[in-house]
């Protein structure tokens, strides 16, 4: 009976699982903070935006959106926590959080009124980084699936 050697897994695999936890437990922390109502953390993470008008902008998200960014948030927090575990559901996990940006981060782009004191780069440029990273979180995993890095 033939046996096959166990494949090493590789370095890259442990860093983009390491980056991606990092930067998935920011996402959990946010949504945690913004979800508790902490004004303090809101007048930080949002220079120049009243907290309380954040507060009633997110209040005022549809259904969709607001799933959307518990599925977002949580999907890709758990596909982290599942890539580094070298689990194949990592990729439907990152699909997941996927869905889940694109109805909250596209509903802010696309039908949201204007969010008041919301101006310059950052505010412009960080939908597009959350969409960004998600594809390649999702483009990773799959690719690794496919390459049976992930069991």
């Amino acid at each position: 009976m033939a046996t096959t050697a166990p494949t090493r897994t590789p370095v890259h695999v442990w860093i983009v699982g390491a980056v991606a936890l990092l930067y998935n437990c920011f996402g959990a922390y946010d949504y945690v903070m913004s979800h508790m109502r902490d004004l303090h953390y809101l007048a930080n993470a949002m220079p120049g935006v009243d907290p309380n008008a954040a507060l009633a902008w997110m209040d005022a998200f549809p259904t969709y959106a607001k799933i959307g960014w518990a599925l977002g948030v949580w999907g890709g927090l758990l596909g982290a926590m599942l890539l580094l575990m070298r689990s194949r559901y990592a990729a439907w996990a990152f699909a997941a959080s996927m869905i889940g940006i694109v109805l909250s981060i596209g509903y802010q782009l696309a039908l949201a009124p204007a969010l008041q004191g919301a101006a310059g780069t950052a505010y412009k440029v960080m939908p597009w980084v959350i969409i960004v990273v998600g594809l390649a979180l999702l483009a990773y995993s799959q690719a690794m699936a496919k390459r049976g890095v992930l069991r």
